[in-house]
């Protein structure tokens, strides 16, 4: 019992009992304080995220560690004492006793580099590496001051051109593996490796067999000497000459980030930087070379118009007058009588400024960025959209379009490191085989015209599949694809098969599959943002439809479009006279002008006899373009426009991420960037489209495109903006992931990239930018910042109009009916080259080289059928076409499916001539010559 005479004690302060240590983490001292890492995490990475760099030469965070080249040893204390380790090979152990700067340490660092420094040449004033090169800095760093060893050096032949496109240096090898392991690990490609033995130990490729990888460019940049080096930057400059700008690559649409390096304004090279939701780092040897043709010296660099049959320069002024006098004539029968095609080569603000000046100036929807290589965009922007790395991080992806590595490499590269790790299950369906073939778990194959019937079937075990198709495989891809998450990759597999075809494939699945996601597989630069900002028929800008968002865009716009207007397909139809149209019949008037925006039909659409029928019916055309290799032929009026890396901007890609776009040239002569020269244009049409900035231009996106609603100039610029903002962004708000840090991932592997801060961000003005316009947004823009899709609908003077739904998965109507198959008749597959004849591939002689000779692929079984070995010449007959072609065996195709390339040179004339667009899918014959 208490004494009730005392005083009972005061209770002593409460104190929380300390939390239970992450298990996710481990403690460990490095030099003497303490620090954390991840479990699993190398000591290398874990003590450069503390602070403390370790050399290196052969670790790559990327790439599996090896421990070759001994420079990161670190004292370990372990149950034996101290011992000296590569940090790149060991985990961070808990409570583990790390020196990195013990005597030990440093004589074996010394040491380390003394021998690298035995037989490498000393060559540093002329090696492309100079000024650097982590060797160089190392040995400054952590190396001996003079050498001890007076023998002679080993030598070798020097330089070997190992492919077109890289060169190889033999004795500045350090045999680090970095460029072995990249070409085996993550290419794919062990088409180079270490030779011989001892001192005669070298890099080489293997007898007969170039280094032909599309990802060469990446053992450049990855290596840590001069050893490997790029044919187009070899001797073209010094590292301390040049500037540079982080930007987006755009020769494809999968967004690489890149650090674009310039001097004397020509661009000099582009590196890769690593961005993780991204590209990792990587690069396709396409974007990183193709910048020569914006150093082309056919650049288009005044405005041209045509008098007496031959282009001449003019002014801007006369030019644009030109061209407003043939729009009014071409509209004079109504608003259908002016079509624009092209527009995947523009900035989001360009896309934007040309599709206001169209539908809302003009009055016309026949807008169309897609090719007729595409899927119809009322598809494309409502399925339920993946980002790359759900895509990658999904327990089955579902391929149903092109192959990967020829169209989106690098896309390519982050699904097989995963399908590799056995992380991810890739199912295929596609008409013949591609670069994932191997490691897919499953591969369908279908005649052009089945995907539909063979998606049904997958999704439904009561519906038959189509003919040709293995039971055991189809029960095989119905498991993978019936549990877990599913990330669809949807694209155009095929050019000579109708894109609705496709696209009702991909409906079907969303369907039948609610919880899938799709990742759309649309080749060109910024297609994604090109529809997103209404550069389609039946689309306004923002993800909505014409008859939706007609409210919503009315107060803004002088007009908008009565009728959804014509694709590219159509327009060309109509002004070759194949659908003319008749003032006052209420059909809609035929195209009689026609405006390029990038783009040139007659190469780049899959029907080429259709593309030269509708430019030559058609009595006035417009070519914005930026070289006289681009142009088609026949433009009346030439308008120049700015290159990429020209111009500032933003660019949309596959997932829908915005990054900013670094202008580091200045156009040349009179070229002006594709925004300014819509702005122009109104005015010479007696319209203000009120876009007197870059800022403008996309304070306005923001404003009134629903899907990019809250994405301001203030979170693209800031630091959540600097690996790009997904659209649209999510309902609570911007809750966006932020680079840890500004330093590149693997500082060795980045040769000259600084950090933007230091090297400055892309340029924050445009053109003719007002001084009230560099600055940041307006209040009414910033208020909206952190609101997303919870933004009021009151922002930008919309009053009461209701803000349009975002397109949805539009229901599967008006599908083209594919004719019945006979005995007699094939079905033609057309594919896409990474390397084709296309305008920046021809305007880069690095590339121009690699461009291959086409053959047609056909079943084995077929080619017995008709007597002719492979290899042998067979006649191809369509309607309205014929040619002699060498015919190769593929018994990956089923029979009566005949594959080429498409843009890439055949024998007598090109697949693009067999091709017809208005048929559901190309259905040739094959006959002996």
């Amino acid at each position: 019992m208490t004494d009730q005479g005392t005083t009972s004690p005061t209770p002593a302060a409460f104190t929380p009992p300390a939390p239970d240590p992450d298990p996710a983490t481990v403690t460990f001292t490095l030099d003497g304080r303490q620090v954390t890492g991840r479990k699993g995490e190398m000591l290398i990475a874990a003590a450069e995220r503390a602070g403390t760099f370790i050399p290196r030469f052969c670790y790559h965070p990327r790439m599996a560690s090896v421990g070759v080249c001994r420079m990161c040893l670190v004292e370990v204390s372990g149950p034996r004492g101290a011992t000296l380790q590569p940090s790149c090979f060991i985990e961070v152990a808990d409570g583990a006793e790390v020196d990195t700067t013990s005597d030990k340490v440093k004589k074996a660092q010394d040491g380390v580099l003394e021998f690298l420094l035995v037989n490498h040449p000393l060559d540093c004033p002329v090696c492309d590496k100079g000024g650097e090169c982590p060797l160089q800095d190392q040995t400054l760093a952590y190396g001996p001051a003079e050498t001890r060893f007076v023998e002679e050096k080993r030598h070798f032949e020097k330089p070997i051109p190992i492919s077109e496109l890289v060169l190889l240096d033999r004795e500045r090898c350090i045999q680090c593996s970095r460029c072995t392991r990249f070409a085996s690990e993550v290419a794919g490609e062990a088409q180079i490796d270490f030779v011989g033995r001892g001192e005669q130990l070298e890099v080489n490729t293997f007898p007969e067999l170039p280094f032909s990888s599309y990802f060469s460019g990446n053992t450049v940049q990855i290596c840590p000497v001069g050893a490997l080096t790029a044919a187009p930057y070899r001797f073209t400059a010094r590292p301390w000459d040049l500037d540079q700008v982080e930007s987006t690559c755009t020769t494809c649409s999968v967004g690489c980030r890149v650090a674009v390096q310039s001097s004397a304004n020509r661009v000099t090279r582009l590196l890769g930087i690593d961005t993780d939701p991204v590209n990792h780092g990587w690069l396709c040897d396409k974007g990183r070379f193709a910048f020569e043709s914006v150093n082309a010296d056919d650049r288009i660099t005044e405005p041209m118009v045509r008098t007496g049959g031959t282009l001449v320069p003019v002014s801007w002024h006369d030019a644009l007058e030109r061209v407003a006098a043939g729009l009014r004539a071409a509209a004079a029968d109504g608003p259908d009588g002016v079509g624009f095609i092209g527009g995947a080569r523009l900035t989001n603000e360009g896309a934007f400024a040309w599709t206001k000046l169209a539908k809302g100036v003009l009055g016309t929807d026949s807008v169309d960025a897609q090719l007729g290589d595409g899927l119809p965009a009322d598809v494309v922007l409502g399925l339920p959209r993946a980002t790359i790395d759900e895509a990658a991080s999904a327990d089955t992806v579902v391929l149903l379009g092109g192959d990967l590595r020829e169209e989106l490499p690098v896309l390519f590269l982050r699904l097989r490191s995963r399908i590799v790790s056995g992380d991810l299950s890739l199912v295929e369906l596609s008409s013949r085989s591609t670069a994932c073939t191997a490691a897919a778990a499953v591969s369908l194959r279908y005649r052009p015209g089945d995907a539909a019937a063979l998606v049904r079937s997958l999704v439904d075990q009561t519906v038959a599949p189509p003919a040709g198709i293995d039971q055991t495989a189809l029960d095989e891809a119905r498991r993978l694809t019936g549990g877990g998450t599913v990330v669809v990759v949807v694209g155009r597999g095929s050019l000579a098969e109708d894109g609705a075809l496709v696209a009702e494939a991909a409906q079907v699945l969303a369907a039948a599959r609610p919880a899938t996601r799709f990742l759309p597989a649309l080749r060109r630069g910024n297609v994604l943002g090109a529809l997103d900002m209404g550069m389609a028929p039946g689309i306004l800008p923002g993800r909505v439809g014409l008859d939706d968002a007609r409210e919503w865009f009315s107060p803004h716009w002088d007009v908008l479009p009565d009728e959804r207007g014509r694709d590219t397909i159509g327009m060309l139809r109509s002004a070759g006279g194949d659908e003319p149209g008749e003032a006052g019949t209420g059909a809609p008037a035929k195209v009689r002008a026609l405006v390029l925006l990038g783009a040139n039909p007659i190469i780049d659409l899959p029907d080429a006899r259709l593309a030269r029928r509708g430019i030559d019916g058609a009595d006035f055309v417009v070519e914005v373009a930026t070289s006289t290799a681009a142009l088609c032929g026949r433009a009346d009026v030439v308008l120049p426009a700015a290159e990429a890396h020209e111009r500032p901007g933003t660019t949309t890609n596959i997932e829908g991420r915005i990054t900013r776009l670094g202008q580091k040239l200045v156009p040349p002569g009179q070229a002006w960037p594709d925004w300014m020269i819509a702005t122009e244009l109104a005015a010479h049409l007696d319209a203000d489209l009120g876009l007197d900035s870059l800022h403008a231009v996309w304070d306005e996106i923001e404003r009134l495109a629903p899907a990019y609603r809250g994405i301001t100039r203030s979170v693209l610029e800031g630091p959540a903006g600097a690996d790009g903002v997904v659209a649209p962004l999510p309902a609570a708000g911007v809750d966006l992931p932020r680079r840890s840090a500004p330093a590149p991932l693997d500082p060795i592997a980045f040769p000259g990239v600084e950090s933007v801060e230091r090297q400055g961000a892309p340029p924050r003005a445009g053109f003719a930018e007002s001084p009230t316009a560099a600055g940041p947004s307006d209040g009414s823009n910033d208020a909206d910042a952190g609101g997303g899709g919870a933004a009021s609908d009151g922002g930008g003077g919309a009053g009461a109009a209701r803000r349009p739904t975002l397109l949805g998965v539009p229901a599967a109507t008006s599908v083209p009916r594919v004719p019945p198959t006979d005995s007699y008749t094939s079905r033609l597959v057309a594919t896409r080259r990474l390397y084709d004849r296309g305008a920046a591939v021809a305007a880069s002689p690095a590339l121009a080289a690699l461009v291959p000779n086409s053959t047609v692929r056909v079943n084995p079984h077929d080619l017995d059928d008709l007597g002719v070995r492979s290899g042998g010449p067979v006649l191809v007959r369509t309607a309205t076409a014929s040619m002699v072609v060498p015919a190769v065996a593929d018994p990956s195709l089923l029979r009566k499916v005949v594959a080429a390339d498409f843009n890439v040179p055949l024998a007598e004339g090109s697949v693009a001539d067999l091709i017809d667009a208005s048929a559901p899918v190309t259905e040739l014959r094959l006959e002996t010559p």
